[in-house]
């Protein structure tokens, strides 16, 4: 689907689609992590974020449905369409084989990691080299 029907700004791209991220999941995950496609780039350079997004014990939730309790959510931020190629072929090869492993390791966390927000973002940075962060 082109992006001016899914509302993005002219003169710019995301660096991933829907199929690259469900194809470095399992099928199964593929399906069941949501995700989401921004509409403004951010000023930090964030492209790829996945957040850990935990049980809220309490009486009221925090205004989170119990359904995205102990899920991941994913993040896709648009970028410069002159920067899309360049920026797709490393998260391609480097963020998202390491996306794949932190949902992994996330879903079979000890309960006193899985009890708190957790959240990595990955970066293309000048060169080509992408970089991680954990927040």
């Amino acid at each position: 689907m082109p992006a001016r029907n899914r509302l993005l700004p002219r003169g710019l791209s995301w660096p991933l689609t829907p199929t690259d991220i469900r194809s470095a999941l399992a099928e199964e995950d593929g399906t069941s992590v949501p995700l989401d496609f921004g509409r403004i780039a951010r000023e930090d350079g964030v492209l790829l974020t996945v957040e850990w997004v935990p049980q809220i014990r309490g009486n009221y939730g925090g205004g989170i449905h119990p359904t995205w309790w102990e899920t991941c959510r994913i993040r896709v931020a648009p970028l410069p369409s002159a920067q899309r190629a360049a920026a797709r072929q490393a998260l391609r090869t480097e963020a998202l084989p390491a996306l794949a492993a932190w949902i992994a390791a996330a879903r079979t966390a000890l309960e006193g990691w899985r009890s708190a927000g957790h959240r990595r973002s990955w970066r293309v940075v000048d060169g080509g080299a992408v970089t991680w962060l954990d927040d």
